[in-house]
């Protein structure tokens, strides 16, 4: 072959490449992940602060033995050997469980299959979300973003429920923004059940997620009424019945075994007692020691089961609350800071530090800046200026992004915590670098201009 024809072969792969960039962007998201699958092993050790991969393991474990969902020994919070536990989720748990009994107890299957199919899924939907609010090519950005975030492919391979529940929010903003707008009677139904599914697989890895729905069901109706649009009530009606179908399965299987309704998981109590525990005074500790933890917990409630107790400690957080109104507040304002984090700090690891800043510490002021263009794109169109911004899809994420960090600076917070509102505010990030590209490759032609007229 001469070197004329390789280079017109050469030439034209490129041109292939260049024309369908996203599947490059998707095998590179998930090399990175898959490599980390690889680095992490086939050993199932405590991550930096993170110890939930360890009891995920352990459960699917006893799961796929035959012990049901329980652990063999005294496990976290405070549940004894052998007794029920719901602290975790039944979702992933029995994706691990699906793992093992097929392949055997190989952790590193799990992580490689679950880095193949987040990696293509979750900048897929990133670059659905950036195309739907502004551009294609955007879009690819906001994809390039996710598949390098350094957050999203340390975490694509551990053993936690963090990379499918990130994934399946972002499918739930995209249904509920093709809803918001959809003229079509038969779309919507498809709609309402894709909404449906893709809501009760997020709740079921987290069950946080279910205060989110209500403002989820409120921007759709307000942005089809502002559109003049009819109501989707059959839609919201088969959304509403479907995550009921998701659920009730999980609750019925919680009373059968502790006699009492926990519609998913104890851990909601657990958290709001730790969070807002006089302990902290008015300055929350983001990771204390377990020993900790477990010694907050008052003795005379410790016989309680796992379930009673959830709902006892949570009953007692509330009254932190009410008792010292003031110090709660100031205890809620000093979780901004960690939850918003992405300096170096020495308590952390160095892998830590390198996930912190490498992802969020980069793209930060490129979402700040994007958060800023959106706004001024829906101010810029006639009509309401906030009623637009409230309509528009780049309206929905924003109120996501803040109802979700509401949450959980009045609750309980972490760095890992805030991952759902990186995924959210990337397109935003997108944005930003486009304008970016197009302002400095503007500047330069004019530059070139000028100097070619001298």
């Amino acid at each position: 072959m001469s070197n004329a024809v390789k280079q017109n072969s050469s030439r034209n792969f490129l041109q292939r490449i260049a024309a369908q960039p996203l599947p490059l962007i998707l095998a590179l998201a998930v090399f990175l992940r898959i490599a980390v699958a690889f680095a992490m092993g086939n050993q199932v050790v405590e991550l930096p602060g993170i110890f939930d991969q360890i009891s995920y393991h352990n459960l699917a474990l006893r799961v796929v033995n035959g012990y049901g969902f329980s652990f063999g020994e005294m496990w976290w919070p405070i549940t004894p050997a052998n007794a029920p536990t719901a602290h975790w989720s039944f979702l992933y748990t029995f994706y691990l469980v699906f793992v093992y009994a097929l392949f055997g107890p190989n952790p590193i299957i799990g992580r490689i299959l679950q880095a193949i199919i987040v990696g293509i899924l979750h900048p897929y939907i990133a670059y659905r979300l950036g195309e739907k609010l502004f551009t294609k090519n955007i879009g690819l950005v906001a994809a390039g973003i996710t598949a390098i975030y350094v957050y999203f492919f340390y975490y694509g391979a551990a053993l936690m429920t963090e990379p499918f529940y990130i994934t399946a929010i972002l499918f739930s903003l995209f249904f509920s923004m093709q809803l918001a707008e959809s003229t079509d009677k038969k779309q919507d139904i498809k709609l309402g059940i894709a909404l449906g599914i893709s809501i009760g697989i997020t709740v079921l890895l987290r069950q946080v997620f279910l205060l989110m729905i209500p403002f989820l069901f409120l921007w759709i109706w307000i942005a089809r009424f502002k559109r003049s649009l009819k109501l989707p009530i059959v839609s919201t009606a088969l959304t509403i019945i479907l995550i009921i179908l998701f659920i009730l399965p999980v609750t019925f299987y919680n009373y059968s075994r502790f006699g009492r309704f926990v519609l998913l998981n104890t851990n909601s109590g657990y958290a709001f007692f730790w969070g807002n525990n006089p302990i902290y005074g008015t300055k929350f500790i983001p990771i204390l020691p377990t020993a900790t933890y477990q010694e907050m917990i008052p003795a005379e409630v410790r016989h309680l089961d796992e379930a009673a107790l959830d709902s006892e400690l949570l009953g007692r957080g509330i009254q932190f609350v009410m008792d010292d109104p003031k110090r709660y507040a100031l205890l809620s304002l000093s979780r901004i800071p960690p939850y918003f984090m992405f300096w170096y700090s020495s308590d952390s690891s160095m892998l830590s530090n390198i996930s912190r800043i490498g992802s969020f510490g980069v793209f930060l002021p490129f979402m700040l800046y994007g958060l800023v263009l959106g706004i001024k794109k829906s101010a810029s169109e006639k009509g309401n200026r906030f009623l637009n911004l409230l309509i528009s899809p780049e309206g929905l994420l924003m109120i996501f992004a803040g109802a979700y960090t509401s949450v959980h600076i009045l609750t309980w917070t972490l760095v890992r915590y805030r991952l759902p509102v990186d995924a959210v505010l990337i397109p935003f990030a997108g944005l930003a670098l486009m304008d970016i590209y197009s302002r400095m490759s503007a500047k330069y032609s004019v530059l070139r201009f000028a100097k070619v007229g001298e």
